[in-house]
């Protein structure tokens, strides 16, 4: 084979999905040069490079991590000839954009799909998936993975990738206790994600470079379960794959990249919130699902919302702390603590942009849906310290915290806490639970 040629490539990301796609496809093959990864939605990654330790042979000097915004500029200053487009949960109309940028500046456009990146695992894998950002992925993966225990299995939780620190140490992950998560410097939006897993008794695995940590889980679990995130495919070819929808955004199902991928894949389709809208809401949703996948099973479950001391916050000023991700790039405008509280009987939710630091004001500014909550964010100890600061500063009476850490442990509020709480609850007979138990014979 003649090398000497080499098609040069960009992959498009918000290291994630982008670094697992260079790393199964593109890292030990000669015939394409990767450039540059660019960046986009998580603050700080831009700027870095991607290490040669984990970047392989052809890469001696390691891969640069360039902003997305300067997307045309690299094009034609390093002559890339293909885009690879690499990150989850957009609007289609968003993903074409961004297309229209790469074909006007001279470059290809390209999606790598599911076949040719996802990995084949030893042990049997069941992977949950959502169709959006903050569809309840997390609080279904708890479940099955206590549904698999009290069926003497153990599960292996492999999360999609969040590598916000230092990749060469990121590049296999295993948390099994709260002192993991501090040893590696977890950031609140890797912690939303690993504590709730670690408290259920699941060992969590994550990281860079996806073909070794599968390889653990499987070593180390009889099943293996995927957690993934935002709205992408699985990174390990599932033997069975639910995927959630969501009754509160209905028509997202088919509206957002690559969550319609997803639902089109399919073997389950869970309305996980059914409990949370009206009949005929979660019908239009039903019937919107069986219009691209005329084969899966479809069940309906809840996701009710409870907190700790409700009564700490009937007739009370409130500032709510919401998951993060959910409220940025998940689009939604409140979630579950909003709701905990009002039910909860509070005087006033205050918004929280009359106390906002800086950088959440500039959380703000990127994503002007917001409504009165504050989303957890703390992808760096200065982001952490602005959420800090935006809280104390707040003139309320309690906070009402539905991230699903323990917020008050990590930074230092001087307001009563009281967290918001929601877990998934399998409301049809039959219903996960048998779809579970047949899929568990069946192997």
């Amino acid at each position: 084979m003649n090398t000497a040629y080499r098609t040069r490539v960009a992959i498009m990301g918000a290291a994630g999905r982008d670094l697992h796609n260079f790393n199964v496809v593109y890292r030990d093959d000669p015939a394409f040069e990767v450039v540059a990864f660019t960046a986009a939605q998580i603050p700080g990654i831009a700027g870095r490079r991607y290490p040669a330790a984990l970047a392989g042979p052809l890469y001696p000097q390691g891969i640069p991590i360039e902003p997305e915004a300067e997307l045309e500029a690299l094009i034609r200053t390093c002559e890339l000839e293909q885009i690879v487009f690499a990150y989850s949960d957009l609007a289609h109309v968003e993903v074409m954009h961004r297309a229209s940028r790469a074909l006007a500046a001279g470059a290809d456009f390209t999606l790598l799909g599911p076949q040719r990146t996802m990995i084949s695992a030893g042990k049997p894998v069941i992977a949950v998936s959502a169709v959006r950002t903050g569809c309840g992925k997390s609080p279904v993966s708890r479940w099955i993975s206590r549904a698999l225990r009290n069926r003497g299995l153990s599960a292996g939780v492999v999360r999609h990738p969040m590598p916000y620190g230092d990749l060469a140490r990121q590049r296999v992950q295993r948390f099994a206790t709260r002192a993991d998560l501090q040893l590696a410097r977890c950031t609140v939006e890797e912690r939303e994600e690993y504590e709730p897993h670690i408290a259920a008794g699941n060992v969590v695995y994550a990281g860079v470079d996806y073909v070794d940590i599968i390889e653990l889980a499987g070593r180390e679990s009889d099943v293996i379960l995927w957690d993934g995130g935002n709205n992408d495919f699985p990174f390990v070819r599932p033997d069975l794959h639910i995927v959630l929808v969501d009754p509160l955004r209905p028509g997202h199902e088919t509206t957002y990249h690559p969550g319609e991928t997803v639902l089109r894949m399919a073997d389950i389709v869970l309305v996980a919130k059914a409990d949370a809208a009206d009949a005929a809401t979660v019908q239009r949703v039903v019937d919107n699902v069986r219009g691209v996948n005329s084969t899966a099973v479809i069940l309906r479950g809840s996701m009710p919302v409870r907190l700790d001391d409700a009564s700490a916050v009937r007739g009370k000023r409130v500032l709510v702390v919401e998951d993060g991700p959910t409220i940025t790039h998940g689009g939604m405008a409140r979630g579950a603590g909003y709701l905990a509280a009002m039910q909860a009987g509070a005087a006033a939710v205050v918004d929280p942009r009359t106390s906002a630091a800086p950088e959440i004001s500039a959380v703000y500014a990127q994503y002007p849906h917001i409504g009165p909550v504050l989303p957890a964010m703390g992808y760096a100890p200065a982001q952490l310290e602005a959420l800090r600061q935006t809280i104390n500063d707040a003139q309320i009476d309690v906070v009402v915290a539905a991230t699903p850490i323990d917020l008050a442990a990590l930074i230092e509020i001087d307001k009563p806490v009281v967290r918001a709480r929601y877990e998934f609850a399998d409301s049809e007979t039959p219903g996960l639970a048998a779809e579970l138990d047949r899929f568990l014979a069946a192997r």
